[in-house]
């Protein structure tokens, strides 16, 4: 056979050849062609996102002041609230009121869209809150008031009680007992103001400062006049007298101030009993607000002070009270007396109101608590 032909003959010859080799490549089968290719996975079609269409009414005249459109479901009133302040820069959202129905609640910011009792298309009605301050300053013009009035009374500044009485101090050792517990009251709010009390809420209606620092600067004047009068007579038991007053105040201020750092704890993480810690807010209209968003029933902790959430809601404000009757009797002065009633009246309206929305919102609501006062009130 020819050299040639017997070669040719190996390289066609099964096992030798490229094209019939088994181990040729993983893109061909055993019989030399080429493997056919996987067929592709179908894409799974994604998910449409459902978007809402939003229109805000005003709540008087029903007029159309906005309409948002492809809202997302997951938004919150408080985004709809900027999204609306910029067709309306007018209205920014401190000052704004959104809400189901034209005479209905404010909804919360915290409020998520698809989770209110509305359709695909939901319509809010606006009302305007009015010019708007934050509480911190208003609590500092309140607070800050009565306590520079007061000195100016004590003091005796001219043209208040006449020129022979100019820059003079009274004999009476009761006077400047009381000006160091109302400077001590008013410095410690404005101290709670700045580094313990945190505001859920950060505005309030300017036309409220007004009113407020009537309330706050009226009194303080007005028991300043009289306290600090060269006329003034002391109380009628004496020393033991403004003792025990002056106990009853002290007492109560620490509670007070008890309270509060009790309330600002727990909102890190405090749970329940004696040594847990507590959860509830303050009250929004006479001190203070709290940041946390979140409600829980207030407990008390290992702080003596605080032990009377066993029988109340508010005991802050029983304290607060307790404060001034112990100043009314140390001074033995009817504005100061009247002062008190008047704050207690306010106060228990307030605390009634919060024990009824924790009873509404808590099942398990202690039973034996009061608003304000111990098995009474």
């Amino acid at each position: 056979m020819d050299m040639s032909l017997s070669m040719v003959a190996r390289e066609t010859s099964p096992g030798f050849g490229p094209s019939l080799s088994p181990d040729f490549g993983p893109g061909f089968g055993l019989n030399g062609f080429p493997r056919p290719m996987p067929p592709k996975a179908a894409k799974k079609p994604k998910k449409a996102v459902l978007f809402f269409e939003v229109e805000i009414l005003d709540a008087k005249t029903r007029e159309k002041l906005c309409f948002l459109d492809k809202v997302e479901p997951q938004a919150t009133i408080a985004e709809i609230k900027n999204l609306f302040t910029k067709s309306h820069p007018q209205w920014y959202p401190a000052r704004q009121s959104l809400r189901l129905d034209p005479k209905g609640k404010s909804l919360k910011d915290e409020d998520v869209l698809q989770k209110l009792p509305v359709g695909t298309t939901a319509t809010f009605y606006f009302r305007d809150l009015g010019a708007q301050i934050s509480w911190v300053t208003v609590f500092l013009t309140e607070y800050a008031g009565p306590l520079f009035i007061y000195l100016l009374f004590y003091f005796r500044v001219p043209f208040i009680y006449g020129h022979r009485y100019d820059f003079t101090s009274s004999r009476q050792t009761v006077v400047p007992l009381a000006c160091i517990c109302h400077s001590f009251h008013y410095v410690k709010r404005l101290l709670e103001t700045l580094f313990v009390h945190r505001f859920s809420h950060g505005t309030m209606p300017l036309r409220n400062i007004f009113k407020n620092c009537t309330y706050y600067w009226g009194f303080a004047a007005w028991m300043a006049y009289y306290i600090n009068h060269p006329l003034y007579t002391p109380p009628s038991y004496g020393a033991q007298q403004v003792k025990l007053a002056l106990a009853i105040f002290v007492i109560c201020q620490l509670g007070n101030f008890s309270i509060h750092m009790a309330l600002r704890t727990c909102w890190g993480g405090g749970g329940g009993g004696l040594g847990g810690g507590c959860g509830a807010s303050d009250s929004p209209l006479l001190s203070c607000l709290f940041g946390s968003k979140t409600r829980k029933i207030p407990y008390p902790t290992k702080n003596p002070f605080t032990w009377l959430f066993l029988l109340m809601s508010c005991p802050n404000y029983t304290y607060e009270v307790g404060s001034w009757i112990g100043f009314a009797i140390m001074t033995q002065c009817l504005p100061v007396a009247l002062f008190s009633l008047v704050g207690f009246t306010q106060m228990t309206i307030w605390a009634k109101g919060k024990h009824r929305s924790y009873l509404k919102e808590f099942r398990d609501y202690p039973p034996l608590r009061m608003p304000i006062i111990p098995f009474l009130l």
